[in-house]
């Protein structure tokens, strides 16, 4: 046994230290991703604290105030529209209980004329504008604004067409795959591998035990952009969607938010963006620990707060 260990020791104690000391110079195994654009400030639904979601209205308003990325949803319709919607199903927004797919583009319904703030219980949204968004026509209105697409249905027909208006508006670069399912993201890496891309819920799972087990400086990544919520909202802003008998105990937070592994993941090209902060304590913990960028509900709130930061 002794012998056994005399052996293993020093070879634990070496990987140890390789992987610390890679994990701080990880451009000795990486080469630095080079994206073609780096944002700190994202627009959730288009800031959906400001304008009613995913609207027209909302997409101008935040870049109007300085917004550098949207963030949107796409579904498509019965005809083929692809259309900026977080929903499937329009009840929440709408009242009106139909599916998307359900019904032709002119038959959409319109939005509430006042809508609650998903990630900031008892808020609500307004505007003049109340129609559901092309994405088509969101790509022709700004056509130099990254924008973050996240697909939430395994659907070939729609993962195609997103890839066919990508391509028309000569936009690969600057627009994001994003899905938490790894079988859809599969999908749309499949249909256009061009299009960086972030890393899914299982594979966000994979980096945490990569990096707590010392493998991490080890491995290539092929993600552009880990997006992520930051846990103190759920105890706080949003109680119906909390985990664990509405409390999120303090060891998530130490678990994810680990400062040394976003630096790493910095230190390699890759962007970390926190979720969904709607207030200055939020956008100010989010920075702190180590957050490239940060997706908030109210573009104006964090254009002023780096303003005052910078």
């Amino acid at each position: 046994m002794s012998s056994f260990l005399y052996y293993l020791l020093p070879a634990v104690g070496g990987y140890t230290l390789m992987s610390f000391y890679l994990l701080k110079n990880p451009h000795i195994l990486h080469k630095k991703k080079k994206t073609a654009f780096y944002c700190t400030h994202i627009s959730h639904r288009g800031g959906s604290g400001e304008r009613i979601e995913s609207t027209m209205e909302a997409f101008e308003h935040a870049v109007e105030v300085g917004t550098e990325m949207l963030e949107l949803d796409c579904h498509m319709t019965c005809d083929g529209h692809v259309i900026i919607s977080h929903d499937y199903n329009l009840l929440r927004q709408t009242g009106q209980d139909v599916n998307i797919s359900d019904v032709n583009l002119e038959e959409l319904p319109s939005y509430k004329e006042r809508l609650e703030v998903t990630f900031y219980t008892g808020h609500f949204s307004t505007g003049l504008d109340r129609r559901f968004a092309l994405l088509e026509d969101v790509f022709r209105m700004f056509p130099k604004v990254p924008i973050n697409i996240e697909v939430k249905e395994e659907n070939k027909e729609l993962i195609e067409k997103v890839s066919a208006l990508v391509k028309k508006f000569n936009r690969e670069s600057i627009t994001v795959w994003a899905s938490v399912d790894s079988r859809i993201m599969k999908a749309c890496r499949k249909v256009n591998s061009s299009m960086p891309y972030m890393f899914t819920e299982m594979r966000g799972l994979q980096l945490l035990l990569l990096y707590y087990t010392g493998l991490l400086p080890f491995i290539p990544l092929g993600e552009s952009f880990l997006q992520f919520y930051l846990p103190r909202i759920f105890n706080r802003c949003v109680p119906r969607m909390s985990l664990l008998n509405n409390h999120v105990p303090p060891f998530c937070y130490r678990l994810t938010m680990r400062r040394s592994l976003f630096q790493h993941l910095r230190d390699r090209g890759i962007q970390i963006h926190l979720f969904v902060c709607n207030e200055d304590q939020d956008i100010e913990a989010a920075f702190a620990v180590g957050a490239t960028g940060v997706m908030t509900d109210y573009p104006t709130l964090l254009s002023d707060y780096i303003r005052r930061a910078t």
